[in-house]
């Protein structure tokens, strides 16, 4: 009786560190699923506009909107539960000119929403390297 005892809490154990480890291997569960996206999108959107190397440009922009991608893209991003309406990054962006200059403001823009909203380091540092891919599609090259 003792030894089943034993067995079967160390498959609970198992069973539970098991599922601990999935949720922080989960990205979007890491930042808080939908409502912590959301938090940290409309921390971006503030720290945009107080931005003066990059402010202008999103002078036309419509912000609400922007917002309503961002948190789906990065819930797609995080492997959340959503679908990202908007157009891919190349056709957004490949009339704009964004210069490196320019997409490293709106990262640390990105990492200055996410700390005021508590998101671990690591955890930011996992998103970040997933949008990273993105670089290529909206950064203009060099001539």
């Amino acid at each position: 009786m003792f030894r089943f005892f034993i067995t079967s809490l160390s498959a609970l154990s198992f069973t539970l560190s098991a599922s601990a480890q999935a949720q922080a291997d989960n990205l979007y569960q890491a930042l808080g699923g939908s409502p912590g996206i959301a938090r940290v999108v409309d921390q971006l959107i503030v720290e945009i506009q107080q931005d003066a190397r990059i402010s202008p440009q999103f002078k036309e922009t419509n912000m609400k909107r922007l917002a309503e991608l961002l948190k789906e893209q990065l819930c797609v991003v995080s492997d959340g539960p959503c679908q990202y309406s908007g157009d891919d990054m190349l056709t957004v962006h490949a009339q704009l000119g964004i210069k490196s200059a320019a997409f490293n403001a709106l990262v640390e823009d990105l990492q200055a929403a996410m700390h005021k909203n508590q998101i671990p380091f690591p955890t930011q540092n996992r998103l970040l390297a997933r949008l990273a891919v993105m670089k290529k599609d909206i950064v203009v090259s060099a001539p």
